[in-house]
């Protein structure tokens, strides 16, 4: 049987992407292909590696990635930017969009510490959001 595709979008596909795609695949893979791509993407965050490694995820295959280097036939697509700073690819009227948008922690500032705290609170709410969305679709 075909696993539903998901997608997690912002923009530079370096921070929040990054971390909900490897969120993604530990709660979803087994249900879902999970990818992650931006609009306009550059580079992974190293703060972004750092808090993943930290909590002791794999991020050796992370890269950021734009939208045509995704499949076109996506099932479910995540923003995880505020509105006003995505360009959404077009998706075919069948994808199921979702909106889960949280400030950007790359624009984060302070002691290392604090931005550290940050991005560690951004995995958190992407973890969130990831339990509560595998939850509602084992109820469907």
């Amino acid at each position: 049987m075909k696993k539903p595709k998901i997608l997690f979008m912002c923009v530079a596909n370096s921070c929040r992407s990054q971390m909900a795609e490897v969120l993604g695949l530990h709660y979803l893979g087994h249900k879902f292909d999970v990818y992650s791509a931006g609009s306009k993407p550059t580079q992974p965050n190293p703060y972004a590696l750092k808090t993943l490694e930290n909590f002791g995820y794999n991020t050796s295959t992370l890269f950021s990635k734009s939208f045509d280097q995704i499949p076109d036939d996506i099932d479910y697509a995540v923003s995880l930017c505020q509105e006003q700073e995505l360009t959404c690819p077009t998706f075919s009227t069948t994808v199921t969009r979702l909106a889960w948008p949280m400030s950007d922690p790359a624009s984060s500032s302070g002691s290392e510490n604090e931005i550290q705290n940050v991005f560690a609170e951004t995995l958190r709410s992407i973890e969130q959001r990831i339990v509560q969305f595998q939850q509602e679709q084992s109820e469907n």
